[in-house]
C-alpha cells in the first residue's frame, strides 16, 4: 500500500523522517519539528468557524485536532508570531516546536487531520488565519470570511 502524498510531505519536514515513520508504523504519534512551517495552537470549535471561512477563498492549510482537549494545530508559513499577536486565543509555537502527530491519513491517539496536508506543502498564511479568526479583517487577496 503506498504513503498518502501528505504522510510523505510530513516525514519529509522533519529531520529525521526515519525515526518519523519508525513511530507511525508502530501505531504512534511522530514528535514532527518542521522546518518550513509553524505551529499555532487554538480552540476547536473558533477554528472550524475559521476553517469555513478559509476554505471558501481557497485559503486553507493543514489542520491537526486534538479532540480530547478541544485544540487544534494550524501549520502556517512565516510571520506568524507578527500577524497573530493580537489574538490571544491562538499560541504561536516556536520554530522546530514537536508537534506530535499522526500521518494524514491516519487517526491516533485522538488526533486527526481536520484538513490533510499534501504533497503541495500549502500553508495557511498566518495574515487569512488571523482575519478569519477576527472574522472582520480582510483577509489578503480581497476577500472577506
Amino acid at each position: 500500500m503506498s504513503e498518502h502524498p501528505g504522510t510523505t510531505w510530513l516525514a519529509s519536514c522533519s529531520p529525521s523522517p526515519d525515526t518519523v515513520r519508525r513511530a507511525w508504523q508502530a501505531g504512534e504519534l511522530a514528535a514532527v519539528a518542521g522546518t518550513g512551517w509553524r505551529a499555532v495552537e487554538a480552540p476547536l470549535i473558533r477554528s472550524i468557524d475559521a476553517m469555513q471561512i478559509l476554505r471558501r477563498s481557497g485559503k486553507l492549510g493543514p489542520v491537526l485536532a486534538y479532540a480530547e482537549v478541544s485544540v487544534v494545530w494550524w501549520l502556517v508559513g512565516d510571520g506568524a508570531e507578527e500577524q497573530l499577536a493580537d489574538l490571544p486565543m491562538l499560541i504561536v509555537r516556536p520554530p522546530r516546536w514537536p508537534l506530535p502527530c499522526p500521518p494524514a491519513n491516519e487517526y491516533i491517539h485522538s488526533r486527526i487531520w481536520l484538513e490533510k496536508p499534501d504533497e503541495s506543502g500549502r500553508l495557511t498564511d498566518p495574515i487569512d488565519l488571523g482575519a478569519a479568526f477576527s472574522h472582520g479583517r480582510r483577509l489578503a487577496g480581497g476577500i472577506y470570511g
